[in-house]
């Protein structure tokens, strides 16, 4: 008999370390370990056994450095399902990208508390409910509240009764309100305390107000109810119409949700912008030698490659030839500092948002390899961080649009990008073989470099356009 007793005791003590440890981990996202774009993370638990049996509730991971809240894009486990040692449970967006959570831990999924769909859920809030044998799934009640920490849940005894029955009142106390909400609150003059919130946290939106007043169930508030004398019944019958006319003008707007993707970029940008001397140059370059050559490596070599693949290599030999132009401004020492390698961030448009694949050490590469490295991994929103984190300078080329020239945001902590257009046909004197000067139709492209001015001055740029249209006016630099 004691030596069972001392195994139960062994045992009971081992699975304490393992819960304290998956509380540890949590907190520490740096410990996370990407492996091809899955991160294992060990799930942030909390142990309940008051009248329930044994279950681990999963928290929302911080799978980036600077995750402070995500969205649950897609469950690939549902309720009752067997959760294996490395299955993904689900797709998380994160401020980076869609990722996928995977699962150190083995059991089942017994209730799944944040749907597909939720939108700005915080790091550590449950998402999901585990059991270790199937049969625990139904002693789990379907209105267990998991939401507490673990000291909540074991004084949650001596709390009265009247919280529960309180609860789904709480939920619908208006703490937030959406833009759409608050315009038509404020063109009916409506009582925000008479109003019930359906969205997530306690969000009031655009549907909760409208479906108020088709009920007549709100109330105004007193110093709008008090409308002043009218001397005729005529202003009465505008005062009244004059709602309904804004109203059905109001209906005429949609609220679009942003994605962490896009929230991020916008934050960025306009740090950019406040934060960063913006510098323009702007060349047109002869985009005829560059079509030929890409003519040539298709018909004689079976090479497919496209124009950006060929301004990718342009640009990264470039920058290799002006070390000055590779670098970033480094703001604890206020000097700009020269980067080891040629690592170019190219701007992929997606349905989440814009992503930057990183084509590290383009100048070393063939333009074959360029062309065949990122763009589609980019497009799918899968990338790794590895992937999209980091990049000396960016290219965003807008060439398959009918866009003749602009001028990009500065990505930091990166110092350039170069924004490229559509190439245009134009008639322009040049001097043939015999040295005698005719009119000739030849295909520009025109080339905007945004540039941040504490690492690039005038002559900086000037020596990086120079070595850039001699790249396209001579291509087989590229081949150097």
């Amino acid at each position: 008999m004691a030596n069972i007793r001392a195994l139960l005791v062994g045992l009971s003590r081992a699975r304490g370390s393992l819960a304290e440890a998956g509380r540890c981990a949590s907190m520490r996202p740096s410990l996370l370990a990407s492996v091809g774009g899955h991160y294992k993370v060990p799930m942030p638990a909390r142990w309940f056994s008051t009248g329930l049996p044994p279950h681990l509730v999963v928290g929302m991971p911080a799978l980036s450095p600077t995750m402070n809240q995500g969205n649950i894009a897609k469950w690939r486990k549902q309720e009752g399902d067997k959760i294996e040692v490395g299955d993904v449970i689900c797709e998380i967006e994160t401020d980076k990208a869609t990722l996928e959570f995977e699962s150190l831990e083995e059991g089942y999924l017994a209730k799944i508390l944040a749907p597909e769909g939720s939108k700005d859920v915080q790091v550590g809030q449950p998402i999901a409910v585990t059991v270790e044998e199937l049969d625990d799934i139904k002693n789990i009640p379907a209105d267990t509240s998991f939401g507490g920490e673990q000291k909540e849940e074991q004084s949650a005894e001596s709390a009265p009764k009247t919280d529960a029955a309180n609860a789904s009142e709480q939920s619908s106390v208006v703490s937030r309100i959406s833009p759409a909400a608050k315009l038509l609150i404020k063109v009916h003059g409506l009582d925000v305390s008479s109003l019930r919130a359906s969205g997530p946290r306690g969000t009031l939106l655009k549907g909760d107000v409208l479906a108020a007043l088709k009920s007549g169930s709100i109330s105004i508030p007193a110093k709008e109810q008090k409308a002043p004398a009218t001397p005729s019944s005529q202003p009465t019958r505008n005062a009244q119409a004059q709602p309904a006319t804004t109203s059905q003008k109001a209906d005429t707007y949609e609220d679009i949700p942003n994605s962490q993707i896009r929230k991020v970029i916008a934050k960025r940008l306009l740090e950019s912008k406040q934060t960063t001397p913006h510098l323009y140059l702007s060349k047109d370059v002869v985009l005829d030698p560059l079509l030929a050559f890409r003519s040539e490596l298709k018909e004689q070599h079976g090479i497919k490659v496209s124009v950006n693949d060929i301004i990718i290599k342009a640009v990264a030999i470039a920058l290799r030839n002006v070390p000055e132009a590779n670098a970033y401004w480094n703001s604890e020492k206020e000097e700009a500092q020269k980067c080891d390698s040629v690592d170019i961030s190219i701007a992929v448009a997606t349905e989440k948002g814009l992503m930057t694949p990183i084509i590290r050490n383009a100048d070393q590469k063939t333009i074959s390899a360029i062309s065949s490295e990122l763009a589609e991994k980019a497009r799918a929103g899968k990338l790794a961080p590895n992937e999209f984190q980091g990049g000396t300078f960016s290219i965003s080329n807008l060439g398959m649009y009918p866009v003749d020239h602009f001028c990009a945001i500065i990505n930091p902590p990166q110092s350039g990008i170069l924004a490229v257009g559509r190439g245009n046909k134009v008639v322009e004197p040049v001097v043939d073989s015999d040295g005698n000067e005719k009119a000739a139709a030849v295909t520009k492209m025109s080339l905007t470099l945004s540039a941040d001015h504490r690492v690039f001055d005038g002559q900086v740029g000037g020596k990086f356009f120079t070595e850039l249209a001699s790249n396209f006016s001579d291509i087989r630099r590229l081949l150097l």
